[in-house]
């Protein structure tokens, strides 16, 4: 009798069977992904509260992990909520670095509720073909009118004649010495960073009457056409004017850029007002300056460490305007910055080139439609 044999294609009942049922459940749990796939939304984690107006758009088109809760995470709790997310929608608080991008596996999107972007490792989010949007031009009127509310605070000494009434010290109708402060009308602005918020500064200074001086990396000439303003060097501005308004963004070259030597060749009578980023005013040099009388006053919303130390000595200071870092905190503005940053996270997921593109070469690195989910 013959050795049964098969030929490679001829199958058994058996194996015919076996073939068949594989096939079909191969077959249903494919179908079954593909259904799932479809149906999921992308995943969206938000750091901390932000308005109403952002997470209503982000829920339209993504899971959102709202942290309902004021302060920033503590950073262990942020490295573990981004390790599946999708997009992240963060504030210029939390430090969007190396570590948290290697931990976020699936992450496409950053979008920071700022116009600043220090507090992101850009070069490294670009590398790794994650799209990181912002929000300038919406914040401009409002922090340029903070800016000069703090001008004018520090210059009219207004919050130290608040304190007075307050603490019982006003004890005197009327005194032709009393409280006196600086005129600003007619006198000389200089701006250091004449970027959108340094232009808005610049245009409501033509309502005082002044001189504007300013200083930019890039001469603006169509400015100078439109508004007056005249080019000069930082020594020259510090030297000449009245009142010193800083607008530039923290940089390796900005950080540190008004210390003890730039202090002091500032007018006695000057004012400096600072509402771009702490670090690029050495903020021991400042209090040393305006305890010992070698400006007249600063206005300040910004600093190199924020909340401010209970202990700084700053604090003791009557001659400074301090506010918490509220230069864009009006209801109009961040209803529209929690917008913008939903609307930049969403064109990036539907494979769209967002507006506010902090990082125009990832493109290169990865296509928008490789990150594509709705």
């Amino acid at each position: 009798m013959k050795p049964f044999r098969r030929e490679p294609n001829e199958l058994t009942s058996k194996d015919r069977e076996t073939k068949i049922v594989e096939f079909s459940f191969r077959e249903l749990r494919f179908k079954y992904v593909e259904e799932r796939n479809i149906g999921m939304k992308p995943t969206v984690y938000v750091t901390r509260r932000i308005p109403e107006v952002g997470i209503k758009l982000l829920e339209e088109y993504c899971e959102v992990r709202y942290r309902d809760e004021v302060p920033s995470p503590p950073r262990d709790e942020l490295l573990k909520a981004v390790e599946d997310v999708d997009a992240i929608f963060c504030t210029l608080n939390e430090r969007i670095d190396k570590e948290l991008i290697d931990r976020a596996k699936k992450l496409r999107v950053v979008g920071t509720m700022s116009v600043g972007y220090d507090h992101i490792d850009l070069e490294y989010a670009t590398s790794k073909g994650i799209y990181v949007v912002y929000t300038p031009g919406v914040l401009t009127e409002t922090v340029a009118d903070h800016a000069w509310a703090l001008l004018l605070a520090a210059a009219r000494r207004v919050v130290e004649a608040d304190n007075m009434i307050r603490s019982g010290e006003w004890t005197i109708p009327w005194a032709p010495t009393m409280m006196l402060g600086h005129d600003v009308y007619g006198k000389v602005l200089g701006i250091i960073g004449l970027g959108r918020i340094g232009y808005a500064v610049a245009k409501r200074a033509k309502g005082f009457n002044m001189r504007v001086l300013y200083y930019d990396v890039v001469r603006r000439e169509q400015a100078e056409k439109e508004l007056g303003v005249e080019y000069a060097s930082i020594e020259r501005i510090l030297k000449e004017s009245d009142f010193v308004s800083i607008h530039v963004p923290l940089t390796p070259e900005t950080r540190g850029l008004i210390g003890e030597k730039e202090l002091r060749m500032m007018k006695k009578t000057a004012v400096l007002v600072n509402t771009a980023r702490g670090p690029v005013v050495d903020q021991k040099a400042l209090a040393k300056a305006l305890e010992e009388g070698w400006i007249a006053a600063a206005g300040l919303d910004v600093f190199e460490k924020e909340p401010i130390d209970p202990d700084d000595p700053l604090l003791k200071l009557k001659n400074v305007v301090l506010t918490p870092h509220i230069a864009s905190a009006s209801h109009d503005t961040r209803n529209k910055m929690a917008e913008l940053t939903a609307e930049g996270i969403i064109k990036v997921l539907k494979g769209e080139r967002p507006d506010n593109l902090c990082n125009p070469d990832v493109l290169k690195v990865r296509p928008l439609d490789q990150v594509k989910l709705i």
